[in-house]
């Protein structure tokens, strides 16, 4: 069987969960265009065995061509933006399984009721199947016009593999006396709420004693605005394989996002047994986040409520931190890449 993958941008995640299918369905053939590499989001990729295109590189007849020459039995896109991609799309939809993939929530805006009025002819006459994250894009999916069994879940899975056995290495340790260290992991730029966590922790400071410190890792348009505090440590863009010493001397991540679509990270932090703080805007809480159960929500951009959280987690006693932490731990097997790649086959060999 081959499958083809018309890509805009890759993370590293993706790539965990191609390579999952190689490793679980060896005469599966995967080939990959994709877009070039954000800026922002530098990953290093492992292509091994998986062959790989560089869209930028084809005219729209030379893409034709190479899908031709592949002769898949399944073509996944990454929505509808790339027109190139979506008249290969119409192209095969009577044929094979054609699956839209979409991260979008349904926001019931002018644009996507008009999206949903006109899906038929722009949208329906390209795909036959939709993939998208979690039941909040399911909604949006079922607004395109299609219906439950052309609706699978659970495209987007972080590597648990790899952040689970980050996170056991020292879970014994935290399990005994848990880092006072919050943890951000992301973009610097305003929308993901970055500026609301650091003024939040700033003002704790200020209002209470306290010996925490909080960690951001990323880069971004807005790194030269980032704040500048004692306690607060920058530590610029980390490949996900780099993690194992900030992951040893961190505790309680965050995710701030004023509108995330799904968000991997969260994901890959309660693989690792971290209890968590995230704004209601991030896709992924709807799986990741229960409420006091692994973590705390807040209004997305509400200093007032991140500072309430943050208190929260600051006054944790150890077993009620070992709590959180363990449901973390249970929350993130939802989602895996095994999982990813049994729901790929059954699309491509048209079960449910």
């Amino acid at each position: 069987m081959k499958i083809v993958f018309l890509y805009t941008e890759l993370a590293g995640y993706t790539i965990t969960c191609l390579k999952q299918v190689i490793k679980d369905y060896p005469d599966v053939g995967l080939h990959v265009f994709r877009w070039p590499v954000n800026k922002e989001a530098p990953f290093d990729f492992d292509f091994e065995g998986i062959q790989i295109y560089n869209k930028q590189e084809l005219s729209r007849e030379e893409l034709f061509a190479k899908v031709a020459k592949i002769n898949p039995e399944c073509i996944v896109i990454s929505g509808w933006i790339d027109k190139d991609y979506t008249a290969i799309a119409k192209a095969y939809k009577q044929k094979i399984p054609v699956v839209l993939t979409i991260d979008n929530h349904w926001r019931g805006n002018l644009k996507q009721i008009a999206a949903s009025k006109l899906s038929r002819f722009l949208i329906r006459n390209k795909f036959n199947k939709a993939w998208v994250p979690g039941e909040i894009q399911a909604k949006f999916a079922r607004k395109l016009g299609f219906t439950e069994e052309d609706i699978f879940k659970g495209f987007y899975s972080a590597d648990t593999e790899l952040f689970a056995r980050y996170g056991d290495s020292v879970s014994s340790a935290k399990h005994e006396n848990f880092p006072k260290i919050f943890l951000y992991v992301g973009r610097y730029v305003e929308h993901k709420g970055i500026f609301d966590i650091w003024k939040a922790f700033v003002e704790l400071q200020e209002e209470l004693s306290n010996d925490w410190e909080l960690w951001s890792v990323g880069t971004g348009d807005q790194w030269e605005e980032r704040i500048e505090h004692p306690q607060i440590k920058h530590l610029g863009f980390v490949q996900p394989t780099d993690f194992q010493e900030i992951i040893d001397q961190t505790s309680v991540y965050l995710l701030p996002s004023h509108f995330e679509p799904w968000g991997v990270s969260l994901h890959e932090f309660v693989a690792a047994g971290y209890p968590v703080i995230v704004s209601d805007q991030v896709g992924s809480a709807e799986a990741f986040c229960e409420e006091e159960l692994n973590g705390y929500t807040f209004s997305a951009g509400s200093v007032a409520e991140i500072k309430k959280a943050m208190k929260k987690m600051m006054d944790l006693p150890q077993d009620r931190f070992n709590e959180m932490a363990n449901h973390s731990r249970t929350l993130s097997l939802q989602i895996t890449p095994e999982k990813w790649a049994e729901t790929l086959i059954k699309i491509a060999n048209g079960t449910n």
